[in-house]
């Protein structure tokens, strides 16, 4: 580990983890101005429909995972994690804006498309950089800080965006974002330390046999089954409209959704490295399968869209934190990015599939349809998690 004079390694460590959460939180400042209310202006402004924009989401979301795998493997390869940081925060800060001049929604899907590129290339190394910045016995600690700072920037935009729509429109909203993505930038070039990890001179299918041990399989296909029902957060704000909330409103609900992602993302990962991270994971997709009922039996007033959005946060804080946690556990240090680019492989085909489906099941059949598949999905996911976590306990029995 990088360490300057007069200064130990793990204060360098926190700083870095802190200092990363600035640049994620002037970050999704910029994004979350505009995702709060992106869903609704593909669909009326661009003429989307509920099935066009699960398959963009499903689509935009995939590209992210494969990048996230490609730059999870180079790293390790390299032994370098800010180059990729940085490239991949300046892609989906060049290409944000361009929505302000979209005209149909196949444009919005280009820019979509280039923007979680940007957000794939960078995340896998970023948290390899952030597991390389704490100790292992504090991960999930270091985790739940970058996600709440990250959240507080998710809380921020969409409450900007709320402030500004009425005096410059959406689409002065899309610009507007240019702003705190500079900032991010910034922060992320002169303040951000790379920590270099030995470099391992094997191909890539050697580092992924390195990685892909039989529990760590049987982690990866628990949390496909669950993830393969895990629609986004564009059908939250699509459920919030059809109970009557109004498209200028929808960037509160958004806000309150990321509230709770702020509220519980640290507490979760603190739980999670005291108690252990799969009995929290469990519990996050509990709550996913809460906020799935609501979804599907809170009918008929606006504001039942707050209480879906904030158990839908408490899902994303505690699961969102703990998975990523989790990865360290199944590498070593020069593995760690490829660990995370399998993970989020698996993340980004279970994500294509699961809002693609939600998405038809929507449009084609109803709402009750997709909130159905979503509860039978996390259902079997919270299942072949307990089972998961019953054969490691026995594994460490006998060992």
């Amino acid at each position: 580990m990088v360490q300057l004079k007069n200064q130990k390694p793990i204060e360098l460590g926190i700083r870095n983890v802190v200092r990363l959460g600035y640049v994620s939180l002037f970050t999704d400042l910029s994004t979350e101005m505009i995702l709060g209310v992106l869903p609704f202006f593909i669909i009326k402004e661009l003429g989307a429909t509920a099935t066009i924009l699960g398959i963009i989401e499903g689509l935009a979301e995939a590209v992210n995972y494969f990048f996230r795998v490609v730059s999870g493997v180079l790293t390790d390869k390299i032994g370098r994690r800010k180059p990729f940081v940085l490239l991949g925060y300046a892609l989906s800060s060049i290409t944000k804006p361009f929505f302000a001049i979209t005209s149909t929604w196949s444009h919005a899907f280009i820019i979509r498309i280039f923007d979680r590129s940007g957000k794939g290339i960078r995340t896998s190394p970023r948290d390899a950089l952030i597991s390389d910045s704490a100790k292992k016995s504090e991960t999930g600690k270091a985790f739940g800080l970058h996600r709440s700072l990250d959240q507080i920037g998710a809380v921020g935009g969409p409450i900007i965006a709320f402030a500004f729509i009425p005096l410059i429109g959406i689409r002065g909203i899309f610009w507007l974002s240019f702003i705190p993505a500079v900032i991010a930038l910034l922060i992320l070039l002169f303040f951000v330390r790379d920590i270099k990890s030995s470099v391992k001179h094997r191909s890539v299918f050697e580092n992924a046999r390195s990685v892909l041990d039989r529990q760590f399989i049987m982690l990866l296909g628990a949390l496909a089954i669950f993830t393969m029902g895990a629609y986004n957060f564009s059908f939250v704000l699509l459920k919030a409209g059809s109970l009557g909330v109004n498209q200028n409103l929808i960037p509160l609900v958004y806000a309150s959704l990321n509230v709770a992602v702020v509220i519980i993302s640290l507490p979760a990962g603190m739980m999670a490295d005291k108690i252990g991270k799969i009995p929290v994971l469990i519990l996050g997709y509990a709550v996913f399968i809460i906020a799935s009922f609501t979804g599907l039996f809170l009918n008929g007033n606006p504001i039942y869209a707050f209480p879906i959005a904030i158990i839908f946060g408490c899902y994303l804080g505690i699961a969102e934190t703990v998975q990523r946690a989790i990865m360290p556990d199944y590498a070593s240090v020069q593995l760690k990015g490829t660990a995370y680019a399998l993970y989020y492989s698996m993340i980004g085909i279970g994500a294509l599939i699961a809002n693609s489906v939600f998405g038809i099941l929507w449009t084609n059949i109803g709402y009750v349809a997709a909130f159905e598949y979503s509860i039978i999905m996390g259902i079997a996911g919270s299942i072949a998690l307990i089972i998961f976590l019953t054969q490691k306990k026995r594994l460490i029995k006998t060992a």
